[in-house]
């Protein structure tokens, strides 16, 4: 294959939730502009609809990803899906004496459980992709906090600091990455971890640049990441580039987690 080819989604379809999100945009975008037709899914119908009128090739997929019989209905129908690319995740900051069990759990649920849910519900059309251009890609999207704590001297209001629910389910989206490599490996479909390092919106930027600039003191690079500087890698991610990666975790993090 040519070079310039392998990250190349022609004839492809690939699965997105969050897709409207900060991030979900953007790779939404890439998965686009490489040549996928994409399917974007989130909770605000109307959203994903003006969202869906800016790509050349997409569908809506509107349904809360830890409902899962809407998960099951809908790929079930799903004739074949080459990238599944797991982003969502439902969470509401709060500090630690606020959070109740259900905090958790409803986080837990939105990022480990809806993505088993959604891998195994979708395994039928992902055998159908491997038949036609011989692999399948899943990559779940993590953060530095699935691999290291937060540094709470960079946060100068409790409400900044990264809430107890969302790291530990991050990190355990990165173990359930590794099983689902391991038990789909012999079916050429490929599970990585894509770990997000400080991306924060531009909003929190310019409300405190001061807190932003802490974030980015904590990185090797000395700077925030952009929502385009997350595509590279998800496109690698996602198409034949990494036709022999699986079970690997890949941070775009700044050097963050590498201290």
């Amino acid at each position: 294959m040519n070079t310039q080819n392998l990250f190349r989604l022609d004839g492809r379809s690939a699965f997105i939730s969050g897709a409207a999100g900060h991030l979900g945009r953007a790779m939404a975008h890439a998965l686009s502009e490489a040549g996928a037709h994409v399917i974007l899914n989130g909770r605000d119908a109307g959203k994903l609809k003006d969202f869906a009128r800016e790509l050349p090739s997409a569908e809506c997929a509107a349904f809360d990803v830890i409902d899962f019989q809407s998960v099951r209905a809908f790929f079930g129908k799903r004739e074949r899906i080459d990238v599944i690319v797991n982003n969502a995740i439902s969470m509401t900051p709060k500090p630690r004496d606020a959070l109740q069990p259900e905090d958790f759990e409803r986080t837990f649920h939105s990022s480990v459980t809806a993505t088993f849910e959604i891998v195994r519900a979708a395994l039928p059309a992902l055998r159908n992709a491997v038949k036609h251009t011989g692999e399948a890609s899943v990559v779940n999207v993590a953060s530095m906090y699935g691999l290291v704590a937060p540094d709470l001297k960079i946060y100068s209001r409790p409400e900044q600091a990264s809430p107890f629910h969302y790291g530990p389910a991050k990190a355990a989206l990165i173990q359930l990455t590794r099983h689902l490599a391991a038990e789909l490996g012999p079916e050429h479909i490929r599970v990585n971890a894509l770990v997000p390092g400080p991306f924060p919106r531009e909003e929190v930027q310019t409300d405190d640049p001061a807190f932003a600039q802490r974030l980015a003191a904590k990185t090797m690079l000395g700077r925030l990441g952009q929502p385009g500087e997350i595509v590279g890698p998800l496109l690698f991610l996602a198409s034949s580039a990494s036709a022999y990666v699986t079970g690997t975790t890949l941070c775009a993090d700044g050097g963050w987690t590498a201290w």
